[in-house]
């Protein structure tokens, strides 16, 4: 099972009702982080969620509306008594932002490591799970990001048996290492079936529409993307400050095919976003308003899906 939660929906500054952009994903134990501006660690605590288990923070660029929250959630991380280093991800540059924020974060029972990405799209693989950036186009640099999750074929139990395997092998194997047995080697291809469809989430805000947010969001599970204005005739408007509008963000969402759309990353300006909700769903049908605290349980598909 994969949580998603978007702490904040908001975009340039945080308002009393709406905290800044920021999505925290867990799976199996450990969580992920995609930015962090401003009031960030309040959105988590309002949430209930621990920042203790966060392994990965994600930046998508440099703008303070998703980073200048970092300080205050490390200091909290810390706080949580949280002592395995912290992976922070995101574009050149990185190192040095993080130095420079860490002047009023100095003391941490953990080691931060920075990975700065210089590709176009970067693969990190993790535990269990797969992080793939890639790059969008805004008037910095800027990454999305989708995590997916793999799912290996079922475990033929005829065919260990016919092979004579002892069952207490049959765990390695489900779990893709090679056994030994008497001398013989055994794959796990020998008794494992074709992989299943596993689980798929792409975010990417502060972009105009570009091919690789299509590309990347094919066929997703859930699509966070952004929607900084609500009302067509602010087109302009978003092409100059290399934003998007709700209708182009559903234009990709079903050029992409994904399941669902979550919107995000709305203007301070934009007060009632669900004015604009049914014009969206002309165009992709399964789109969402999402406001702070929107959460989604994602299982496989043959399990059960519950919000």
């Amino acid at each position: 099972m994969l949580d998603i939660c978007l702490l904040g929906t908001g975009g340039m500054m945080p308002l009393p009702y709406r905290y800044l952009t920021s999505m925290m994903a867990r799976y199996n134990g450990s969580s992920i982080l995609i930015d962090c501006g401003e009031g960030t660690q309040i959105a988590l605590r309002k949430k209930g969620w621990s920042p203790k288990p966060i392994d990965v923070i994600c930046f998508t660029h440099f703008h303070a509306d998703h980073i200048s929250g970092l300080p205050g959630f490390l200091l909290s991380m810390g706080n949580a008594e949280r002592t395995e280093p912290v992976l922070l991800i995101g574009p050149k540059g990185l190192s040095h932002v993080v130095a420079s924020l860490r002047v009023i974060a100095r003391e941490l029972p953990f080691a931060i490591d920075c990975l700065e990405l210089d590709q176009k799209e970067q693969v990190i693989e993790l535990d269990g799970l797969r992080i793939r950036a890639f790059k969008v186009n805004h008037n910095v640099t800027c990454y999305g990001y989708t995590i997916e999750v793999d799912r290996a074929g079922k475990f033929d139990v005829e065919a260990a048996k016919v092979l004579n395997l002892p069952v207490k092998y049959w765990n390695k194997l489900q779990k893709g290492e090679t056994v030994t047995v008497d001398g013989k080697e055994y794959e796990p291809e020998m008794v494992m079936g074709k992989a299943r469809k596993g689980l798929k989430v792409t975010y990417c805000t502060d972009s105009r529409p570009v091919r690789s947010i299509t590309e990347n969001a094919m066929n997703a599970d859930l699509f966070i993307c952004e929607g900084m204005y609500g009302d067509p005739i602010e087109l302009e408007k978003a092409k100059d400050k290399k934003h998007m509008t709700f209708f182009e963000a559903a234009s990709m969402a079903k050029e992409a095919n994904v399941k669902r759309l979550w919107l995000t990353h709305y203007s301070p300006s934009l007060n009632h976003p669900a004015d604009y909700i049914d014009e969206t769903r002309k165009i992709f049908g399964n789109a969402e308003v999402c406001k702070d605290g929107a959460t989604l349980e994602l299982s496989f598909e043959d399990e059960d899906i519950s919000e």
